[in-house]
């Protein structure tokens, strides 16, 4: 292969290169685009099962205040019998003791009453955690959506340059010889979508590992494609290519 055609067989793997390492990079940055959105959702469901558990703990205290009001209107009842039983009683002593099982009574409600007191007030602290903790996610998943709708929009930005960069590769591969093409593609299937790379400062700027004065020369000879002994990616020496 004459040495102009080479030259520009290389100008045009290094075009190519230009653009397929925009592609790999863009198809990189689309597919983790998915995981962003669910990092989004997950982490707004975790802050959602925070009000869930809000939501419970009200719950839980409304019944425990129920279940204390019928214990309460339960011994208000006994109260009551108790009293109307006071007068039909004989002795002094059966009369004490009816008022002793009397103040008990009292006793054990004027606990329940302090008890649903202090429910009450642990509900209304708990209610106003709710609507607070509603108002934030209300705000919050505003901020999710427009997260997510960003993403959303980058991901049509990078397929409509893809799709740019796809015609643009086509456009540059007739320019290429089929071998060469090949054995491009094949490199750029193993090494991480980098084929070709220059030498600078006698270092293969894919691994950089020494490049020797004598594979510098083949490369600058333009008799063949030369590749790094190391990392087996085509070499340019950057400032022949232009």
């Amino acid at each position: 292969m004459a040495t102009i055609e080479l030259r520009a067989q290389i100008n045009s793997l290094v075009k190519l290169q230009g653009i397929d390492s925009e592609i790999y990079t863009l198809r990189s940055e689309k597919e983790s685009k998915p995981q962003e959105i669910r990092t989004l959702e997950v982490s707004f469901e975790e802050k959602k099962q925070s009000l869930a558990k809000l939501e419970k703990t009200f719950l839980d205290l409304q019944k425990q205040r129920k279940d204390i009001e019928l214990e309460l209107a339960s011994k208000e009842e006994s109260i009551k019998k108790l009293q109307s039983q006071l007068y039909q009683l004989k002795t002094n002593k059966e009369y004490q003791a009816m008022l002793q099982q009397i103040a008990d009574a009292k006793a054990d409600a004027s606990v329940a009453e302090d008890k649903i007191l202090g429910l009450l007030d642990q509900a209304d602290k708990i209610k106003n955690d709710i609507d607070s903790e509603k108002q934030r996610l209300h705000q919050e998943e505003k901020i999710v959506n427009e997260q997510k709708k960003k993403i959303e929009e980058r991901i049509k930005e990078i397929d409509d340059r893809l799709a740019q960069l796809e015609a643009q590769r086509k456009q540059i591969m007739p320019e290429i010889d089929p071998k060469i093409l090949t054995q491009y593609e094949r490199i750029l299937l193993n090494r991480d979508s980098l084929a070709i790379v220059s030498v600078r400062n006698n270092s293969c700027q894919g691994c950089n590992m020494f490049v020797p004065p004598q594979v510098i020369n083949l490369i600058k000879m333009y008799e063949r494609i030369i590749t790094c002994e190391v990392c087996n990616r085509m070499l340019y020496i950057e400032d022949e290519t232009t």
